[in-house]
């Protein structure tokens, strides 16, 4: 069947949407894993970060979220993702400017604002390994890890998924070490479910760089949940201030966190285009 989708982006941060509540008849689909890995291959597919469905809400919820890595591994939640998802829900009229989203990652809040960026309650950050998800007790505060011959410092943070935040000099190139060390560390003996790898440069107290190496997607413009994670991580090792700018490949994002435990994430989310997708991918039957 053809398979109608939209193609939005934060920061560069790209992913491929299916409205499940303008089109329910997409939730008879199978197996939403392979379309992930098929409609993102940059080559012979759409091209993308991986696959996002918007499903309807509830009681509690205006709406819901689904993603999908572009390896097909099902992620828990996304922060660019979710900006985009709640701009083009208000543009639809599907949800107020003000929404409630259900995710894996439990309830994600926000608001689209007057300017077109979306702020996003990202919730509250945890440090403990077993609330990462990782193994062993206790906080990973610059822990050391063996990798490639090197000893890296290592902070783990959950936004609702697994990261790891490591800390270079501003003369270091963030996307080489992103390139050349993330995959080892996203697949670490220490984290079992994989986990997102932040490579960061504290510029100053509220001005941090990174470059990312997202579980399950590779190399990035950008990660949300990643520049939360960011900032958590040197926040609580005294690099930074609570509030900072985060600088990636893709643009800023504004993120901060707050006195009550929250952090917000400020950031634009943009429409590329609307297409649609032959499913299952049989090219010898599509209609020239």
């Amino acid at each position: 069947m053809e398979v109608p989708f939209l193609k939005m982006h934060g920061l560069g941060n790209d992913y491929v949407y299916l409205d499940l509540i303008g089109h329910p008849e997409l939730a008879a689909l199978e197996d939403f894993g392979a379309l992930s890995r098929a409609i993102s291959d940059r080559h012979r597919g759409v091209g993308s970060d991986g696959l996002i469905l918007i499903w309807p809400g509830d009681a509690e919820h205006d709406l819901a979220m689904r993603i999908f890595n572009a390896d097909g591994s099902e992620g828990e939640m996304c922060g660019n993702g979710v900006r985009c998802l709640m701009r083009y829900a208000a543009a639809r009229g599907y949800a107020p400017q003000r929404q409630r989203v259900r995710t894996a990652a439990g309830l994600i809040e926000g608001e689209v604002l007057e300017d077109g960026l979306v702020l996003v309650d990202m919730g509250v950050p945890r440090l403990g390994r077993n609330a990462i998800g990782f193994l062993g007790e206790g906080e990973m505060l610059d822990e050391a890890y063996a990798v490639h011959g090197l000893r890296v410092g290592l902070t783990g943070v959950s936004m609702g998924n697994p990261h790891v935040v490591s800390f270079w000099p501003d003369s270091e190139d963030l996307g080489a070490l992103a390139l050349s060390l993330g995959p080892s560390i996203e697949s670490a003996d220490f984290a079992p479910q994989r986990t997102n790898v932040e490579f960061v440069s504290v510029l100053a107290p509220d001005r941090l760089r990174m470059e990312v190496w997202e579980r399950g997607s590779g190399c990035t413009q950008a990660c949300g949940t990643g520049a939360c994670a960011a900032l958590v991580a040197a926040a609580a090792t005294a690099r930074s201030a609570r509030s900072a700018v985060v600088e990636l490949a893709g643009g800023d994002l504004f993120v901060d966190w707050r006195e009550n435990g929250h952090v917000t994430m400020r950031g634009p989310a943009s429409l590329s285009f609307r297409g649609r997708f032959q499913w299952p991918t049989r090219e010898d039957d599509i209609a020239w």
